[in-house]
């Protein structure tokens, strides 16, 4: 293996990946940052695509979050300590990290940060959330305080697969869920897979997944063969589609978690629901107002909860993986190069391509 030196020497171009306000893909070339004081620089080794990078690029916003120009993309990433900052203590060069790509302000002042919960600090700073770059670049420098080192016996695909993992494991904490628990999942996405498999982990019994897409029903059930499936027929109404749903899982479920953030599948998992169960919603949906059986859910105290992103589960996520209890090697179905990037996001946002995770591998 080449020593971080030889690297730099050999590969000194920073390559990036980025989109701009006309919808364009491009690959471009930055300089090498210099890591700060309680920085080190990444040798960014595997990124993977998320469904947020795509929609940046098709359409150019989520939510609030607006591309102005250029921004770089990514936040699913790991590397190699390459550099490091005069102040850095605890990591070194030549150290494998998994990057947490979102950095509060940790000010007492802060009352998100103050009481612990920093993923909701107003002045976070979440790198490919405009208008700050991504990670998909080869060389990214990074605040020790957020990189986590990962273990020999994790990869470097497998480290960039925390984050997502990570989705995961914060709503399963946020959500109650305890083992035996009737479940169900709606969405058998990337985070409908690894939201499958951290509940399989925290014992949820049994578990029902929904999809459209036969194949990625197909893959849940080759990583939990114990899942129950149900492919939603599209010409069903919501109604329709949870009778089908409780009947799979044999039972109206106790949890219902929402990977989609698609009105009809909202409506699907409330109408599964048991009386005081819970929808749980991680998908990411519209901007602007959705409709919901209101009363439907008000009759069955149903409660409908959110969340955005997530805290302190890189550790936890290091842990699931490092003793096994956790497979994330066979999420990953497409790979290719930094300067493949105009591919590998056609073949993340084509459902032809039958991907589950896209990633960017810079050797």
């Amino acid at each position: 293996m080449a020593s971080c030196t030889e690297v730099l020497t050999r590969k000194p171009k920073n390559v990036a990946v980025a989109t701009n306000p006309a919808h364009e893909l491009n690959i471009l070339e930055a300089d090498v940052p210099e890591p700060g004081p309680e920085e080190c620089l990444v040798h960014v080794r595997a990124t993977g695509i998320c469904g947020s990078d795509v929609h940046f690029w098709k359409h150019g916003n989520i939510g609030d979050s607006v591309i102005t120009k250029d921004c770089g993309l990514g936040h699913e990433s790991a590397g190699i300590i390459v550099k490091t900052g005069g102040n850095v203590k605890s990591l070194q060069v030549g150290d494998r990290v998994a990057i947490e790509c979102g950095i509060p302000c940790s000010k007492p002042t802060c009352d998100a940060c103050r009481t612990g919960r920093y993923n909701g600090c107003p002045n976070m700073i979440f790198y490919s959330s405009p208008p700050v770059d991504g990670t998909l670049r080869r060389y990214h420098a990074h605040p020790e305080a957020w990189l986590h080192r990962l273990p020999d016996s994790i990869s470097y695909e497998e480290g960039a697969l925390l984050e997502p993992l990570s989705v995961a494991l914060a709503g399963i904490e946020r959500s109650g869920l305890r083992m035996g628990d009737a479940l169900v999942i709606c969405g058998a996405g990337p985070i409908g897979i690894v939201t499958l498999l951290a509940a399989n982990a925290a014992g949820a019994a049994p578990i029902v997944i929904t999809d459209i897409d036969e194949n990625r029903l197909k893959v849940a059930k080759s990583l939990i063969p114990r899942v129950r499936t149900v492919q939603v027929q599209t010409e069903k109404d919501a109604m329709a589609v949870a009778e089908d749903v409780k009947k799979a899982l044999g039972q109206e479920a106790k949890l219902v978690m929402e990977c989609t953030g698609v009105e009809s599948s909202i409506h699907t998992g409330i109408y599964a629901c048991r009386f005081g169960g819970t929808v749980f919603i991680i998908g990411v949906g519209s901007k602007t107002f959705q409709q919901y059986p209101f009363m439907h859910a008000s009759f069955r105290e149903i409660d409908i909860r959110f969340q955005f992103r997530y805290m302190e589960t890189y550790p936890k996520a290091i842990v699931l993986v490092s003793e096994g209890l956790i497979d994330l090697k066979p999420l990953v179905t497409h790979r290719f190069s930094l300067e493949q990037a105009k591919e590998a996001f056609e073949a993340a946002s084509t459902p032809a391509a039958r991907a589950i995770k896209v990633q960017l591998l810079d050797e």
